[in-house]
């Protein structure tokens, strides 16, 4: 397991002083990032290594938004490699081991001379440990997301440089942050699931398409031409 420790920043929360949606995502890839530079296995070394680790999904339960000052614990750890897949577990905590956020991810590895996925080998998870390690005690999702058939068209969102990140392509969070801008204000979102399905680059536009259900929102993040970039699934309380 790799942890650090932070303190909520002003600039994390929204309105009510609670830490964002994105800033959750935010904490939690940071976490793993932190634990491959800290190996020598990180931006640097994928790049000439021509590797990159690029995400397949996510999900992401909150019992607890952390409040603004508060001192938490993020962690993270892989528990299995299989093809080119690899699982991560990710927490965060409280001072008293509470646990305010529990999530599972699923990545592949992408070979960008090739511009392919490969099998993951053993060079590509040194110091990460076995890949063996107890999986996170969570409700597990499926890792597809249904897409509905009915839905309301929002507000296109260009990509630009604010959203890309160090491949050049939307970074994690922001495909969340514009799902979540796409839906009505001030929900309480429980459980956030994504899945991504084509890199967004510079100058692509994404086309939200929404919809309401029982239990939260499905926003679907469409190019023009209806190829899909990422489906958001985000689970409301209450």
């Amino acid at each position: 397991m790799y942890s650090f420790n932070a303190r909520v920043r002003y600039s994390e929360v929204g309105g009510d002083c609670k830490l964002s949606l994105p800033g959750i995502v935010n904490y939690l890839q940071d976490c793993s990032t932190f634990q491959s530079e800290d190996l020598k296995m990180g931006v640097e070394y994928l790049e000439q290594s021509r590797r990159a680790w690029w995400l397949s999904s996510w999900q992401i339960v909150i019992e607890r938004y952390p409040q603004l000052g508060e001192e938490i614990v993020v962690s993270t750890w892989p528990y299995d490699f299989k093809g080119m897949y690899g699982y991560r577990n990710f927490t965060i905590q409280d001072q008293q081991n509470t646990y305010l956020v529990k999530a599972n991810s699923v990545w592949f590895l992408f070979d960008t001379a090739a511009g392919r996925p490969v099998k993951v080998e053993e060079r590509d998870i040194r110091g990460y440990g076995t890949g063996k390690e107890e999986k996170l005690d969570m409700e597990y999702a499926p890792k597809r997301i249904a897409l509905p058939e009915r839905y309301q068209t929002g507000k296109p969102v260009e990509v630009t440089r604010h959203h890309l990140d160090t491949n050049h392509h939307v970074n994690n969070a922001q495909y969340m942050a514009i799902a979540g801008e796409a839906l009505p204000e001030n929900l309480k979102i429980r459980e956030v699931r994504a899945e991504y399905k084509k890199a967004a680059v510079l100058g692509d536009v994404m086309i939200p398409r929404i919809s309401r259900e029982e239990d939260g929102y499905t926003v679907v993040l469409c190019s023009r031409e209806d190829m899909i970039y990422a489906v958001v699934w985000m689970g409301t309380a209450g």
